[in-house]
This record gives C-alpha cells, structure tokens and sequence, in this order.
C-alpha cells in the first residue's frame, strides 16, 4: 500500500513539473510572419520601433485618424499578431481614433521570447512611446485589451491612469482559468504565471467598459463578470453574442454602437473625428 502511495506521489510529481515546464507553450501562441499590413486595410500608418526598458526592440503600427485628438492603444490576445486584428482597428478607425497596435515581444516583427513580466514591460514600452515619444496626454488614451491583452491592459491602466480602459473577453487569472480548464490539477500543480486581472482592476480608476459573451468558449464568461465585480465606478458591463474570437463581430452592430457610447460619454466630443 505505501508503495502505491509512494509511486502515486511520484506520478503526480512527474505530471506536475511536465506541466509547469509546458505552461508558456500553452499561453503563447505567436506568429512571426505578418500576413498584411494596415495599407491593405485601406489606412494609412506609421512603422513604428520601439525598445522596452530591459533593451528588446519591439515593432508596430501607428494608425492615424485625421482631425483627432484621441488614442486607442490597442493589446492583442494570446495568438497571432498585430497583423491578423485589421477588423478590430478598422472599428475604433470608424470611431474617430487613432490607434497604435503593437507586438509583444516574440511576436510578429519583436524581437525576445514571450513572459508574463516581459509582456508588462512591452506595455509600458508602448505608454512611453506615446506619451513620451509622441508627446501624447494621457487624458487623451484610451486603453483596449482583448483575451490575455485584457490582463496586460489593465495592469498597466493600474499604473498610468488612463482616459478610460476597455477589456474584451477577460478572464480574472490565470489560476481561475486552470480550473476551469483543469479542475482537479489546478489545485496541485504549481502555475507559473499570475496574470491576475482581479487584483489589478482594483487598482483602476478610469472608467471601464467590459464586454463578453456568454458562448465564449475559451474563457468563461462568468470570469468576466468577476473582473467587472471587482472594479471601480464608474463602469459598465455589456454582453455580446458568439464565440471567442468572431464574437465581435458576430454582435455587430451592437458592438460597435456600445463602444461608440461608452467612448463619447467619456472622451470630449470636440477631439473626436466622426
């Protein structure tokens, strides 16, 4: 019997440290080559290079909305890169914004390797440029986040304060989405990342506008609910329809329509361009 106890142990040991060595391959899924450009989408843009504080030179693209004041700068989901969300910026395009999108480091043109702290940094890299770089109030930001961007957009909107945070399709951690994923491992295994939406949204107060759908399914929607239960006032929740990845779409013209309201009730209507 103390032996089955013993090579049960073990088992689980073993499993538990194939996990926790598997862990990044499991969050990340980057892509190098880019597959367009916002030229291809009909909008003119500025290539733009950038370093985080650590010396990794990230790459992305300024977007400009003639005749606007106003800022969305835009973090991406767990997979691709910039190059595969042209149906996203030409929405906020639509909405008078300028928007810059950049890659984490380890995606598309950026140089490194994807981390949680690295991805922290690679944000902050991205404030500086505009607000240092391009001289860019930060009253006049708004910051964006779908899917794993939503964690790394608001960690940092904890930090700088923006006009105003908008997080897609987030969940409130990483531990919270291993069980839902892994129900019973989440409870031994040891998780490497943090990703802890929660926790920093406490720490937010610009106003916050969270959409999610409840056929979400990749991350449940009921994680988006937690985060929106643990922030501020003033915010705002907002369902939409379909799956993870075309549900912005799938709830159009909704979607737009709420993010054109929750902007205008927050951002100056003289520094808008439509």
């Amino acid at each position: 019997m103390l032996g089955s106890v013993a090579t049960s142990l073990l088992v689980l040991v073993l499993f538990s440290s194939l996990l926790y060595l598997q862990q990044p391959s499991m969050i990340f899924f980057p892509y190098r080559e880019h597959a367009s450009t916002p030229a291809e989408w009909g909008l003119e843009y500025d290539d733009v290079s950038l370093k985080a504080q650590d010396g990794t030179r990230l790459h992305g693209w300024y977007i400009p909305r003639q005749e606007s004041d106003q800022v969305l700068l835009f973090f991406h989901g767990n997979a691709g890169n910039i190059s595969h969300r042209g149906e996203s910026v030409a929405i906020f395009h639509r909405l008078g914004l300028n928007v810059f999108i950049f890659d984490y480091r380890g995606y598309g043109h950026s140089q490194g390797k994807p981390s949680e702290e690295g991805l922290y940094e690679d944000a902050r890299a991205a404030w500086h440029y505009l607000t240092v770089t391009r001289g860019i109030d930060k009253a006049d930001i708004i910051i964006f986040g779908r899917s794993l961007g939503a964690a790394v957009a608001t960690k940092l909107a904890s930090e700088v304060q923006p006009r105003a945070l908008i997080l897609e399709s987030t969940f409130s951690s990483a531990r919270d989405m291993a069980k839902a994923i892994f129900p019973i491992l989440s409870y031994v295994a040891i998780w490497r990342f943090k990703f802890d939406t929660a926790d920093y949204i406490r720490g937010v107060t610009s106003p916050l506008l969270v959409m999610h759908s409840p056929e979400d399914e990749i991350i449940p929607f009921q994680l988006g609910e937690k985060v929106y239960q643990a922030a501020n006032e003033p915010k705002r929740f907002v369902s939409i329809k379909g799956d993870h990845n075309t549900g912005f779409l799938r709830s159009q013209p909704a979607y737009e329509r709420a993010l054109g309201e929750f902007i205008l009730s927050h951002v100056p209507s003289s520094t808008l361009s439509y």
